[in-house]
Formats: C-alpha cells, structure tokens, sequence
C-alpha cells in the first residue's frame, strides 16, 4: 500500500490561480450559519471548498501581499504578554477560568464591557472556552458570533467546545466557515474536526480531511496523527490505522506511547488481539494505558484468565486498572470475581472512582449480594463521596434488586441530582416488587419535576401494571406513549402488553394483538403468550404458540421445555417423551438453573441436585426436615411442575431439589432466626417452589424474599405478596 502522501499528492491541485478566478471564487456568498447549523451537508460544503481553492495557503496577489503584511508566528493561543502587562485583564482571566455557573460568567463579560475589554481576543476566547465547558453552547455561540475580529483561536476555542458537547455537526460548520474567512486551520484544530467526523459517522469526510492535513504539513503533529489512528480505528479501518502508524517518524520514541495505546486499544475493540499483543510486545515503553487497554480487549473478548494474568504481571496498577478488571468480571457475568477484586483493591490502599463503584454495585444487584452492597454503600458515605447522578441510581438499584425497597427509596429521596435514569430506576424497583400504586405515583412526581419520560420509564410502568393485574390502565400507558409523548413503542412494549393480558386470562385478546402488531413478533413476545396459555390450560392456543416458537429458535431449549410443560399439565406423557427426545437428536443446549444466597458477607450458590457445597448433607437434612413438616401442615408436592425446566434441573427428583429451595435450606441452618432471607433465582420459580416457600415462612417465622427472572416474592406468614398473581 503506497503512502498516504502519495495517495493525496499524485495529482495535486495548481498551487496558483488567475486573479479573477481566485477573486471570484472567495467572494461566492456562502449559506448562512444560525446557531452553528449548516443548512448544508457539511460534506458537500467542504468537497466544494476544497475542488474550488483546494490550497488556502496562496490566493490572488493583491490578498497575498494583504496577507504578508499581517503575517505573524504561529502561536498555540492568544497572545499572554498584552493580558501579563494588564494587570486587570489578568485578574479577569483568572476569574473566568475559576468560574463555576453561567451566570457567574454572564457578570464577568458585563464587567468586561464596562472596562472597554470587549475586543480583548484572549479573553473572549477565555470565555468561549468556559462557557463550553459549562455546557452553555448558545451562549458560546453568542460570544462568537458577536466578536467582529475573528481569530483562528476563537475558531479552535469554539470547535473544541461544540465537539466536546457532541454538537459535531455544528463543529463542523463552523471549520467550514472558518475556511471561508481564509482563517488557516493549524495543528489544534483538526483533532477536533476529526473527532466531529467521527461522530457524523462520516468516512469520505475523514478522507478528505486527512488530504488537507498532509496539504498544511501537519500530518506529523503527535496529536494530528492520533486522531488520524482513532479516527480510522473508529471507522474499522484497521489497515489505514496501522499505515498512518507506520508512516510515522516517531513511532520508536518514548513520547508517542499514546499513539501506540490508541492502535492497541483499536485493535482490541476490533478483536484483533494477536495483533494488539504484537504491538504491546514490541513497543518502545509502555504506561499503565497500555496494560489497561490490552486486559479490558481481552476482557471485552471472553477470556478473563489472559485479563487476570496481565493484570498481575503489572508493576504499577492504578485505579484505572482495578476498575478495568472489575467491570470486565461484572460484564462476563463473574459478580463473585468482581466483588472480591473491589474489596482487594479497597486493601490495596486504592480509592475508586465513580466507574468502579458503578460496577461493583451493579454486581451486588445481579447477585443479591446487600451486605455486600450495604458495605460499599458506607464506603460511599465515610469517604465523602458525592451522591450525583451516577452512583445514586446505582445505589438504588443495588438496594431493590436485592429486595430491600425501602432503603432503595431512602437513597433516592437522598440524592439531590435526579435525571431520567434516576426516576427510571426507581419506578421500575417498585414495579418488580408488585408496588404499582407507588410506581404511578413516583411517576407521576417525576413528570411534575419536568422531566419527559422515555421508553424505559413505560417499561416499568406496564411492569407494574402486569404484575398488579391492572390490566386497563396499562393499556392506558400504552396507548399514551406515541399519542401523548411521542415515544414510539418497541418490541419489548409489545411483550410487555401480550404478558399483561395473558397473566389475566385475556388469551384472545393477546393473541389479536400479536396479530395487529407493527413488527413481526419474536421469540419472547410468543413466550409470554405461552406462559399465559400453560398458566391457564388453553392446549389448543399453546400448541399453535409453540410451533412459532420452534419455528423461531429451533435450538432454543425454552420452545422444548414449555412444549413438554403443556403436555405433562394434562398427562398426555408419550407427547412429552415425544418432545423430549427430539430436544436430545437436535443436540440443544441447555444453562443450568441456578440460586444465589448470601451468608455472611459471603454469596453461596446453588444448581438443582447440587452436593458440591460443604454443607450439603446438613442442607438435604434440613431440606428433608422442611418437607415434612410443610406436609403436616397440608402441602402437597404440585407434581405439574416436575417437568418445569426439568432438562436445566438435571435431576430426577428436580421437583424436592430445586435450587431455591436448597437455598432456603442453608439460609435457616446458617442464619439467626431474626434474620431476613433473600434468595436470587436466574429463572422463573416454580409453582411447587412458591407453594413450599409460603410453607416455610409461617413453619420457621421467617422473611422470605424470593426474586426470579421477574420479580420479587416476599412470604410471610404463609402468604405472598404477589398474592399468587404471577
């Protein structure tokens, strides 16, 4: 592949044009710009400009000799030396910089106009800048727009701040307007542009931009040609990543480790890891950027063992690096690894930052690890962490997703900074814990607050709504979503509203309206409206369901599994041995059932048989125990269950062995009797799991909370809260 040079030089544009052409061509009138919005295709726009002056270094003579008069030294910003003369403009400077609101800002430009600074580049520069980073672009664009002297660090001032507010499209309009004012890009310019380019999704763009930087000899700038590799990398444009990497000069020296961190981190993210190790093996020095960036490929790839051996052969791990390997272990479903990778870290003498906690929340919740949440909750709090956005919705959902919902409610009525997430967090904990009435309300508050719902918020709303049998005002939240918010529904909606109307015996009903649905329903969408079929024994209607459902997903063991369910519901037993062996010569794999427990700061887990645990002949005992006197008191095993997920049971005598209930067993053999269980299943519980739970919270006086694959059971006293409506 020849060099990039070449590749744009081969047939390069006159460096010279007749005066009347070049004349003519700078003086076109271009399109408006309101508020930074081209009301043209920035691509377009810039192809033109480039095939009309593809060379803005040399115009008509009269603008050349009017340029050399003016022509000074590049500089990588306004000029210091007039603001470090005045003292007054030097104070101004440091009060912008230290600003903290708009309004603050707002004050200091009065100011500015009252000491006749206002033609002060450095300091509208200074506040263009601030007031980006404050994430008040209008008024950003207000400085500009009314600065008559425009400068090229006024330019660069406002790029960088429209791109860092993903404004990329107004970014790129005003590059485009910057050319026009024959302003000269220079080396802190395209870095931006490229990264606007990139969030446009722009790749003839990129390309064209990259000509342009070899044209103004700023192809070599460490900076220029990193954004270059992130660009091409982004655009999975691995080769021209590596070529622009090789074509660099300073490669093999110290100071461009960034450049190799990008190429290895792109690599990684390609799933190209023999060839990001290639490069991480032979480069000149490496940072803790290299190491992180290789171990969170090989974590984004599967293969936590590489990660871990990587993340110990590390001299110098900083907290970057915890939390690579701490998220990596959530993200491949090993909360366990990543609970004790935070506490190491905790050890360690490390203070995490938002992203770790994020993480290591999120791993209690998937695992019902709340002693564990509660003692990072206090971390939190002793080390005067802030409660923003971020770490509250974590908290809170840490809180209901291992069943303690007033706790989860305490943090959010803690956190001062709520946006969607934060409300949508909330609703949708009262919803899985059948709280539906609270759930209306929360939204409801969160509407009076300002905020606009989205599509997840009616997620949780027609949770709440399913689980609690309001049947009609779910179907209200549903018709409201496109009529009254304009948010159009999803797949997921629709399965929602099927699961609703099935759960209360509205089978026709469901069925009509997978028929009228916009898209062709899937494999989920026909699983609620089996689930219903199964609940209420329509076999006609499960057949039918079940056949789209093989049709879908051949190998999925669900269309099998609740085929062989229906069929055992009315004893028709040679169907389900029929079922069962055509689940076996189609080789169909199956995930076990599984339930976790934690005991002690500590998460035990169980699959259904299981004998592995040190303390299983004490749990089959207590189990034993437990059925017995559950019997005494006129439990009868529901033995329509027995074939519930029997293939994931992997036991004969599933039905007395199930995972949760060897949960239960451990929790009452190894917790005081005040204490509260919390049980996680990865599955739907069962009916004869239910039944015995009820059994057993008024036998042993115990809290049980339960919470499956959708939603939460607490039994006390011999009843659930569900009130057997799930």
């Amino acid at each position: 592949m020849k060099s990039f040079r070449l590749l744009f030089e081969r047939n390069p544009s006159p460096a010279k044009t007749n005066s009347s052409s070049s004349s003519t061509s700078l003086r076109k009138p271009k399109p408006p710009i309101s508020h930074g919005r081209s009301s043209q295709d920035p691509l377009k726009s810039i192809r033109l400009l480039f095939e009309r002056n593809p060379s803005s270094a040399k115009t008509n003579s009269s603008s050349s000799s009017s340029l050399k008069k003016r022509k000074r030294p590049i500089s990588h910003g306004p000029s210091s030396s007039s603001s470090s003369q005045d003292p007054l403009k030097t104070h101004i400077s440091s009060l912008i910089k230290s600003s903290k609101t708009t309004l603050l800002l707002r004050q200091i430009h009065a100011q500015i106009f009252r000491h006749n600074l206002s033609s002060s580049t450095n300091l509208t520069t200074l506040l263009i800048s601030a007031s980006s980073s404050l994430k008040s672009i209008p008024y950003a664009l207000s400085l500009f727009n009314h600065f008559h002297h425009k400068s090229i660090f006024l330019f660069n001032a406002l790029i960088r701040g429209l791109t860092e507010n993903s404004d990329f499209r107004s970014s790129i309009a005003y590059f485009l307007l910057m050319l026009s004012h024959r302003v000269r890009p220079d080396k802190l310019t395209y870095p931006f542009v490229l990264k606007s380019v990139v969030g446009l999704g722009r790749r003839r763009l990129g390309l064209i931009l990259h000509g342009r930087i070899i044209k103004c000899g700023v192809e070599f700038d460490t900076f220029v040609r990193v954004s270059l590799v992130e660009m091409y990398v982004k655009f999975k444009e691995l080769d021209f990543a590596l070529q622009v990497f090789d074509e660099s000069p300073e490669r093999n020296k110290s100071e461009s480790i960034l450049l190799w961190n990008v190429l290895i981190n792109g690599c990684c993210k390609m799933e190209n890891l023999k060839k990001a190790m290639e490069l991480f093996e032979v480069m000149p020095e490496r940072n803790s950027g290299s190491w992180n960036s290789l171990i969170n490929g090989f974590m984004r790839n599967g293969d936590m063992d590489k990660a871990i051996q990587l993340f110990d052969d590390m001299k110098e791990k900083d907290v970057v690096s915890w939390t690579t390997i701490i998220h990596g272990f959530m993200q491949n479903g090993d909360h366990q690894k990543a609970l004790s990778m935070f506490f190491k870290m905790l050890e360690a003498g490390f203070r995490p930052n938002d992203l770790t906690l994020v993480s290591a929340l999120s791993a209690c919740a998937k695992i019902g690890a709340l002693e564990a949440g509660t003692r990072i909750h206090g971390y939190v709090l002793e080390n005067a962490f802030r409660l923003n956005k971020a770490i509250g919705a974590s908290l809170i959902d840490m809180y209901a997703k291992c069943g303690n919902i007033l706790s989860a409610t305490k943090v959010f009525d803690e956190t001062k900074e709520k946006d969607i997430l934060t409300w949508s967090v909330m609703i949708w904990g009262l919803a899985i814990h059948g709280f539906y009435g609270q759930a209306i309300q929360c939204f409801r508050k969160m509407m009076f607050s300002g905020i606009k719902p989205d599509g997840v918020v009616f997620l949780a709303l027609l949770t709440a709504c399913s689980h609690s049998g309001q049947v009609n005002i779910g179907l209200n939240f549903f018709e409201s979503m496109k009529l009254d918010y304009s948010v159009d529904p999803t797949m997921k909606h629709y399965t929602l509203v099927v699961d609703m109307l099935g759960r209360a015996g509205r089978l026709d009903e469901a069925m009509k309206f997978i028929q009228r649905m916009p898209m062709s329903p899937d494999f989920v969408t026909w699983g609620a409206l089996f689930c219903a079929c199964r609940a209420h024994k329509n076999i006609k209607m499960a057949e039918l369901v079940s056949q789209k459902l093989l049709e879908l997903e051949p190998k999925h063991p669900g269309s099998y599994v609740f085929l062989s369910n229906v069929y055992a519901v009315v004893g028709r037993w040679e169907d389900v041995e029929r079922v069962r062996k055509l689940m076996q010569n189609r080789a169909v794999d199956k995930d076990p059932g599984w339930s976790y427990i934690e005991v002690g700061g500590q998460v035990h887990s169980f699959v259904a048989g299981d004998h592995a645990h040190k303390h299983a002949r004490e749990i089959y005992l207590k189990l034993d125990e437990i059925m017995a006197g559950a019997r005494e008191q006129g439990y009868m095993p529901e033995t329509g269950w027995v074939l519930h997920n029997i293939e994931e049971e992997e036991k004969e005598d599933a039905l007395g062995r199930h995972s949760e209930k060897l949960a239960l067993a451990f929790a009452l053999i190894s917790t005081s009797p005040e204490t509260i269980i919390r049980i996680v299943k990865n599955l739907r519980v069962c009916g004869d799991c239910h039944s015995l739970m009820k059994y057993a919270s008024k036998m042993s006086q115990r809290e049980i909370v339960l919470r499956d694959i959708k939603r939460f059971h607490c039994f006390k006293d011999g009843a659930c809260s569900c009130g057997d409506y799930w």
